[in-house]
């Protein structure tokens, strides 16, 4: 072993055998922020626009410095929107790469940029700027997917299927009203990100590294050339916030738990055991050994994604849970989290909105599990309440132990025989058989969000107006 190679070797013995980088290349692989925090590009040249726009009207720069940065932010934003632009992993970060590019094409004033702002400031601005996109993409989405729920809802206004708790079979719906239930569910994540976007719609740009500035900035002014309702309050939750990406998370977390229940039913309903419902070959894939399978992968894919978005919000609640006032470099990973966050969330609303487009029930299926169970046995125990004014509870005893009789038989209850009613229940009449089927059923739900397809219609109509 040559001395040279010795000595190469106790530089990297600290790292170990896996690391053969120096520690200052080290440093720059954990410190740099480029590799992901290019997606900021756009948010960093237009919060650049807007500065250099209020520093020259506050008299700061002058209008030619302007003139200058804007004509050499415009070549960059081109270059990278060409895919020329050479991201250089060594300048960190997008601020720095921009800023570094800009100087090459306009030389000294480019220096002037930076006046009256901090990376801080600056990199807040950026991630709110792209998470209020998010977030509009984000009820875009949502509301094309409840348009499609509405639209197979409104086809299925009376297609009897089971109800269920427990997964076992509770009372006969429809499938427009079974399908309704997400659009609720959907309009109530749509309403939790236009609740965080208006929250998260104020401008710390101007905030600096943590205490403000001394020039005389105009904090107003970039504020609504970017959009924002004004700027943040205090300089120092304004570097140090990131409750605007927490709450982006959370709603994202709750709707992918919507649509992870939604693809386990497509999951279970696909079943040779259920068949209720069928996908194209778009949305499923067949087995590489066993020819018959109709696999419906994109909502297993749709649900199995769910725990990314759910991973992305714990993990930056852990990194925020320690940090105190203001900046910390811990904050970088807030990024990460939120790209994968919400590219998974944009692209399992877009395969949820396929296969809701895509698919098609089978009514026959879904009819025939309806009646089993004895699913109608609450109604026939709301009968005996009014038919013959007997307390609940005695019509719940009454109606169990004509469950029984008709499990002891072998048949359902519309078939028991009106004598085999009448030895458990005198009172008991022909008519009876009015509540017994599942479409009787179905049809006498008619309180206010009910089950009843005149009800069904009714709600449609109403989250169409609202659509």
């Amino acid at each position: 072993m040559s001395e040279g190679s010795g000595k190469k070797d106790q530089s990297n013995a600290m790292w170990g055998g896996r690391f053969a980088a120096s520690p200052a290349a080290l440093m720059e692989a954990i410190n740099a922020s480029i590799g992901f925090d290019k997606r900021l590009a756009d948010q960093d040249i237009r919060g650049s626009l807007a500065h250099s726009d209020m520093l020259a009207a506050q008299g700061i720069i002058g209008h030619d410095d302007r003139d200058a940065i804007h004509a050499g932010l415009r070549k960059v934003q081109a270059e990278i929107e060409a895919g020329t632009f050479d991201f250089r992993t060594a300048l960190e970060d997008i601020h720095m790469n921009v800023e570094s590019r800009l100087k090459e094409i306009a030389g000294e004033p480019a220096g002037r940029l930076h006046t009256a702002r901090s990376r801080n400031d600056q990199v807040a601005t950026d991630v709110r700027l792209w998470v209020r996109e998010a977030h509009d993409r984000a009820v875009a989405q949502i509301t094309g997917l409840m348009r499609a729920l509405v639209t197979q809802a409104e086809r299925n206004t009376d297609t009897v299927m089971p109800g269920f708790t427990h997964l076992q079979s509770a009372q006969p719906v429809t499938f427009g009203h079974h399908l309704l239930a997400y659009v609720e569910m959907l309009g109530r994540d749509r309403s939790r990100f236009r609740d965080s976007r208006s929250r998260l719609n104020e401008c710390p740009l101007g905030a600096a590294a943590l205490a403000g500035t001394s020039f005389p900035i105009d904090r107003h002014a970039t504020a609504l050339a970017l959009g924002f309702d004004g700027p943040t309050r205090n300089s120092l939750d304004s570097v140090s916030d990131r409750d605007f990406i927490l709450e982006y998370l959370s709603a994202a977390s709750i709707c992918a738990m919507h649509l992870s229940r939604f693809a386990e039913e497509i999951v279970l309903w696909m079943t040779a055991q259920f068949g209720f419902v069928r996908l194209s070959d778009r949305w499923t894939t067949g087995s590489s050994i066993m020819p018959q399978k109709k696999n419906p992968d994109a909502a297993e894919l749709v649900r199995g994604k769910t725990g990314r978005v759910f991973g992305s919000l714990v993990a930056l609640l852990t990194v925020m849970k320690g940090l105190p006032l203001t900046y910390s470099k811990d904050m970088q990973e807030d990024k990460e989290q939120l790209f994968d966050a919400a590219d998974t969330l944009e692209l399992v609303l877009a395969a949820t909105t396929g296969m809701v487009e895509d698919l098609q029930p089978v009514p026959a299926r879904m009819a025939a599990a309806a009646g089993a169970g004895f699913s109608t046995a609450t109604d026939l125990a709301d009968w005996l309440v009014r038919s013959l004014d007997m307390p609940f509870r005695e019509a719940h005893h009454v109606t169990g132990r004509l469950v029984a009789e008709a499990e002891r038989r072998g048949v359902g209850l519309e078939e028991l025989p009106l004598d085999a009613f009448q030895a458990v229940e005198a009172g008991i009449t022909a008519d009876v058989r009015e509540v017994l089927g599942v479409q009787n059923s179905v049809r006498s739900r008619r309180s206010f969000g009910g089950t009843a397809p005149e009800q069904v219609a009714a709600q449609v109509a109403w989250w169409k107006d609202r659509l």
